[in-house]
């Protein structure tokens, strides 16, 4: 069996790397990588990504902070109880204060963790493909399929408008 062929099409705008990835879909390719100086409405759209999983863990992190603060508060409150003009010593008024900054800093936290950890940061070396090139004012497509199908993505790429198409062995 022969090795996989890693396409790039190198475009000049926006609209042209959007047809390509639409062509690319409607031909039945799998989702191609997409490298773009600019952050784009259009070619998230085209890629249709599906929402991103950083918000769980936010929520997952408020949450645990919320009962931390509670937790911290009660447990201190229940070790050493301190009877004051009559009132109950579990009191929630003044607890929800620190469940509150908790919740924000275990939220702030976990979404870090999650950003870093769903993102796979950091990365140690340079994606496969990309270009600096990339980075200043083109935008790139890289898809890799078989050997014998590469023609017909080169011809896909070129008709969505690629400046020139660079062919790798993976």
């Amino acid at each position: 069996m022969s090795d996989p062929v890693r396409l790039i099409g190198v475009f000049a705008g926006e609209e042209e790397c959007v047809a390509a990835i639409e062509s690319l879909r409607r031909a039945g390719y799998p989702k191609p990588r997409v490298f773009f100086p600019i952050p784009s409405e259009k070619i998230f759209a085209a890629l249709r990504l599906p929402k991103s999983p950083v918000r769980v863990w936010v929520l997952i992190g408020g949450i645990t902070g919320a009962l931390s603060g509670f937790a911290l508060t009660i447990g201190t409150s229940m070790t050493w109880p301190h009877i004051a003009g009559g009132k109950p010593i579990i009191s929630l008024t003044p607890y929800i204060i620190i469940a509150f900054e908790l919740m924000i800093l275990f939220g702030a936290l976990a979404g870090i963790a999650g950003f870093l950890i769903t993102g796979g940061l950091p990365r140690l070396e340079s994606l496969t493909g990309y270009s600096g090139r990339f980075s200043d004012d083109r935008f790139g497509v890289l898809i890799t399929c078989a050997p014998e199908q590469s023609t017909r993505v080169e011809l896909l790429l070129k008709d969505a408008g690629a400046e020139e198409v660079q062919r790798e062995t993976a």
